[in-house]
């Protein structure tokens, strides 16, 4: 049952309270939005608002929102700003259209020579065109902004012209699967990142392949000169095929270096299970050989600039003499688990479990 209600008739706070004792189960229309602030100024102002306790506040409150319509925080806002300025007037502007049809026409002309760039760049175009080469047909447009140049996009006239467009659509990469690796105490199940070796004057450096077991903490490091597939497969083949056992999973981030096709058949071929990929917002997935990263390679080879030229050379001290230094005489944490209080397994890093791969 819908009431339409008289407010006007209630005079005292005990007729407010009977009123919400009786109309709070029930749906009461609400007025339009002037007649709205109209009842919000004549209630604070009838019963002196700003001098009540807070029992009576609250009263008038839920009497307000019963008889207005609004939400409890358009209602907050609009009592605010009363006993503010003592003074509650609909705000709300609507906006005038300025632009004409043959600003849409010209809007469509300017996709059309420019292939529809976004927004922002389109928007610089038309500023351009009439600050710059002094067009006039552009003066509206290049006050445009980006909110409206869309919705002029989406006229009618305009979309007679150009016809619909649909929103690019990212295609899911199928490469790898995106969850963690569990080992179960395994080896076999190396992490692998690549580490760039700084950038000079807009030359790029060499790059690192740094690949870790999860289990036993191997670890074997490669250079290349870049890490496009020619030069990444060849090195990534032979670090994988060093490992004194099997490789049964491989887990990287999503750096378009290792999840690929050319990669992907490199793990097929050396009959590599599993090929995972971290997931999002999940720092920890590839964790270890991040910390790797800075504690490995970046203390021993640092973080300057090394031009790509010397990869070759570099690679004949990573892999033959850093590798296995690591793997045979530089000791490293190794975790123990223990569950505490709430279930949750906790990682401890006691001293006497330091040893070397």
């Amino acid at each position: 049952m819908v009431l339409l209600v008289d407010t006007d008739t209630l005079r005292t706070l005990k007729d407010v309270e009977a009123f919400v004792a009786g109309h709070e189960a029930a749906e009461v229309a609400p007025p339009d939005r002037k007649a709205a602030y109209e009842q919000i100024r004549r209630v604070l102002s009838r019963f002196a608002y700003w001098k009540q306790g807070r029992a009576a506040k609250g009263l008038l409150r839920r009497y307000l929102l019963l008889t207005t319509g609004l939400s409890e925080s358009q209602l907050t806002r609009r009592i605010a700003r009363y006993l503010q300025e003592g003074e509650l007037e609909d705000r709300r502007r609507g906006f005038r259209c300025r632009c004409t049809a043959a600003d849409i026409a010209l809007l469509a002309e300017t996709d059309e020579l420019h292939a529809t760039l976004s927004g922002p760049a389109t928007r610089k175009l038309l500023q351009r065109a009439f600050e710059v080469f002094g067009d006039a047909r552009y003066k509206r447009l290049a006050k445009l902004s980006n909110g409206h140049l869309y919705n002029l996009r989406r006229h009618s006239s305009y979309v007679r012209r150009m016809g619909s467009r649909e929103r690019t659509r990212p295609t899911p990469v199928s490469i790898g699967e995106r969850r963690r690796p569990q080992p179960e105490g395994r080896p076999g199940y190396v992490r692998v990142d690549s580490v760039h070796q700084g950038d000079l004057d807009g030359v790029k450096g060499l790059y690192h392949g740094n690949v870790v077991d999860e289990v036993t903490q191997h670890e074997f490091v490669g250079t290349v000169e870049r890490i496009a597939e020619s030069f990444l497969i060849p090195v990534l083949e032979r670090l994988l095929g060093t490992f004194p056992f099997v490789v049964r999973g491989f887990h990287s981030d999503n750096g378009s270096e290792y999840v690929n096709h050319q990669v992907a058949g490199l793990l097929e071929k050396l009959r590599v299970e599993e090929f995972t990929k971290s997931r999002a917002r999940r720092t920890n997935d590839n964790a270890l050989v991040e910390s790797k990263n800075g504690n490995v390679v970046r203390r021993y080879l640092g973080y300057g600039h090394i031009p790509a030229r010397h990869a070759e050379r570099l690679d004949e001290f990573t892999f033959g003499v850093l590798s296995r230094y690591l793997n045979y005489h530089r000791p490293c944490y190794f975790p123990a688990e223990r569950v505490d209080k709430k279930g949750r397994v906790r990682k401890i890093y006691r001293d006497k479990d330091i040893q070397t791969p």
